[in-house]
């Protein structure tokens, strides 16, 4: 069974860090990515960076390059995405994922099978 949990958010100001983590199990055979997701109010999910499995090659989305990272701890089953230098647009409900499809890309999240509940990061001006 597929678990995927979230916690790391919260509210900082612009300029500010967070780090976001992921407990991620039962996923490794089933997935070809885990990666974050954000949704914004009034918006769609888009993706914001990835992990390929088994490999680990990492992809980010434009806006987030050089800002953010994302690593996997393999020994704690957790993913994790460090957050430098944050924007009030970074703000959003930020969703780990598991699944996706190579063919498809990373950043294709209707492709994903799992989802955490999501974890909350508010960034003010």
């Amino acid at each position: 069974q597929v678990q995927l949990v979230e916690s790391g958010g919260g509210s900082v100001q612009a300029g500010g860090s967070l780090r976001l983590a992921c407990s991620a199990s039962g996923y490794a055979s089933i997935s070809a990515y885990l990666g974050w997701f954000r949704q914004a109010a009034g918006k769609g999910r888009e993706g914001v960076a990835a992990i390929s499995l088994p490999y680990g090659r990492t992809y980010y989305t434009d806006s987030v390059k050089g800002r953010f990272t994302i690593s996997r701890d393999n020994t704690k089953d957790t993913l994790y995405l460090q957050m430098n230098s944050l924007q009030p647009n970074d703000s959003g409900m930020y969703y780990c994922g598991a699944g996706g499809s190579s063919y498809y890309g990373w950043a294709a999240g209707g492709r994903y099978l799992y989802w955490g509940r999501g974890t909350q990061v508010t960034v003010s001006s």
